[in-house]
């Protein structure tokens, strides 16, 4: 079975760390992803080591008593009313373990599964869990081998956190189940540990629940998917602005005086990158004179930066909740500082599930706008000079016009995906679980959200850069130029109709791997 599909790392925030320390102190965004994507080892801290031997002193404290704890000597859920004997404390960990462990459907990539292991650990090396150091540490090598538990798609309701996912995980570190190899080979999990010189965890009372109640696996989805849209609106500013030039528009709308009549930070961000990629445009300059009978460009042009600026600002709430999220520990029961051991309700996932939710809105969005610009360049009805479909030979050749239904395809799909999924709660554990957030399903379709707009993006660049050559002998301006030099190192300028889907696909691959602001950047100074 092949490797589920990685995200290529979209941006770069400067150099890659040596190690990524796990402490009791919140992770940065960018660890997540250096982590998830990139393999960065990690390391307990010594901060980390005291404060789980703490916390461990309480829950075995707890343990020795006779009254019932939950999660402790208890069963779970449904099922908490039964207080569990000494003796059958360890099996009811690696029962909870297997039994919990259910999904099915598809692989989940690889970086997620690395996400959800890395934030689990941040949140054990709180102390506020009552898991042994040693448990932890195997969490932590476990990384640091490159082994990754196969986790499935389906499972998770988003409340009490990711249970079945980061159940699959805590299989693994049992020595159960099956895991990917460094080399990306499903292997026994018991046979890949041996291999790497781990010891299998032997479960201890409330070391199961710790390690599967959290809301890691959303939150680590939540995390690459904004570090993701953050580059992806940049595209999307890129991509506007060669359309706007390309289809002779004005970028008079995008002036400062007038953004700043309506001061959403996001709109003006949006702006200002498009004053800069257009700037020193001849073709823009060729109709900016009195004679220039057009009064107002469509809305699809004239109104980006609102629409991409608005999505900005939908990201920047997404983050501040990730960083919050970032900084919670996430546990039920959870050990506090003066060894109370308490049940609680953190394990909800409805802070998360809304901005995932919120998130896949605005990308529906984004990418719609780009196919409506998308659309005017093929109509020669609306494109102001530029043969049909940008066609060599129109009626012999087709050009454009079929990757424009591809584009509509995508997004008449992302509008699917952008139903939320935080207001479908189903109830499951006999009831006692009667409101979940299914924050996880809204993270899984983000994902493909994400993908969908990456391509929405690249058919509207092959589209504007074709439109722009077409210009000639009037010039783009210099970064819009840039960009189109960078998209034909890999496709072909105009010409007869060739197979379309591989130059689409080599486009994409220049907006997933950062080329595409490369050379913007390289020209002009955006965002």
């Amino acid at each position: 079975m092949p490797l589920p599909r990685a995200r290529p790392f979209l941006s770069s925030n400067g150099g890659m760390s040596a190690f990524v320390s796990i402490s009791p102190t919140p992770l940065a965004p960018r660890h997540v992803v250096e982590v998830a994507r990139h393999d960065t080892p990690v390391r307990l801290s010594d901060e980390a080591r005291t404060a789980l031997a703490r916390g461990r002193e309480h829950v075995d404290a707890l343990a020795g008593r006779d009254q019932p704890a939950y999660g402790v000597s208890t069963g779970f859920g449904a099922l908490a009313t039964r207080f569990i004997t000494p003796g059958l404390r360890a099996r009811l960990q690696r029962s909870l373990i297997r039994s919990h462990a259910a999904s099915t459907g598809p692989e989940v990539e690889r970086e997620v599964v690395r996400a959800l292991m890395l934030l689990r650990l941040r949140t054990l090396a709180s102390g506020r869990t009552g898991v042994r150091p040693r448990t932890a540490e195997t969490l932590a090598a476990l990384l640091n081998s490159g082994i990754t538990p196969v986790v499935y798609e389906y499972g998770s309701l988003g409340c009490s956190g990711d249970l079945a996912p980061l159940a699959h995980v805590a299989l693994a570190l049992t020595g159960e189940g099956e895991v990917r190899d460094r080399e990306g080979r499903i292997r026994p999990a018991a046979e890949a540990l041996r291999e790497a010189g781990l010891e299998p965890v032997e479960l201890v009372a409330k070391e199961g629940l710790a390690l599967i109640n959290g809301t890691d696996g959303m939150l680590g989805m939540l995390v690459l998917a904004c570090h993701d849209l953050r580059a992806l609106l940049g595209v999307a500013d890129v991509s506007a602005a060669m359309s706007v030039e390309a289809l002779l528009g004005t970028d008079r709308v995008f002036a400062a005086d007038l953004q700043e009549l309506r001061p959403h930070p996001g709109q003006g961000v949006a702006a200002a990158n498009m004053r800069a990629l257009l700037a020193d445009s001849p073709i823009v300059a060729s109709h900016r004179g009195p004679d220039c009978t057009r009064v107002q460009d469509a809305y699809s042009l004239r109104c980006a930066p609102q629409v991409a600026g608005a999505a900005r600002d939908t990201l920047a709430h997404a983050e501040t909740v990730a960083a919050r999220e970032l900084a919670s520990v996430i546990d039920n029961p959870v050990v506090l500082a003066d060894g109370r051991v308490e049940s609680n309700g953190n394990f909800h996932g409805a802070p998360l599930a809304y901005v995932l939710d919120f998130l896949a809105i605005a990308v529906a969005d984004v990418a719609s706008i780009a196919e409506r610009r998308t659309d005017r360049m093929l109509d020669v009805a609306r494109s102001h000079g530029l043969p049909a479909f940008l066609a060599d030979d129109p009626g012999v050749d087709s050009g454009y016009m079929i990757a424009q239904y591809t584009q509509s395809a995508i997004v008449a799909e992302l509008k699917r995906l952008a139903v939320p999924a935080s207001v479908d709660s189903i109830p499951g554990s006999a009831m006692q679980e009667d409101h979940v957030s299914m924050g996880w399903s809204a993270a899984r379709k983000l994902r493909r959200a994400l993908d969908g707009l990456t391509d929405v993006l690249a058919v509207e660049l092959l589209t504007a850069a074709r439109a722009l050559d077409l210009r000639a002998p009037l010039a783009p301006a210099p970064a819009t130029a840039a960009v189109v030099s960078a998209v034909r190192a890999h496709v072909p300028g105009p010409g007869p109709d060739r197979h379309l889907a591989p130059e689409i696909a080599a486009v994409a691959r220049l907006v997933r791997d950062g080329t595409i602001l490369a050379a913007a950047r390289s020209a002009a100074r955006i965002d």
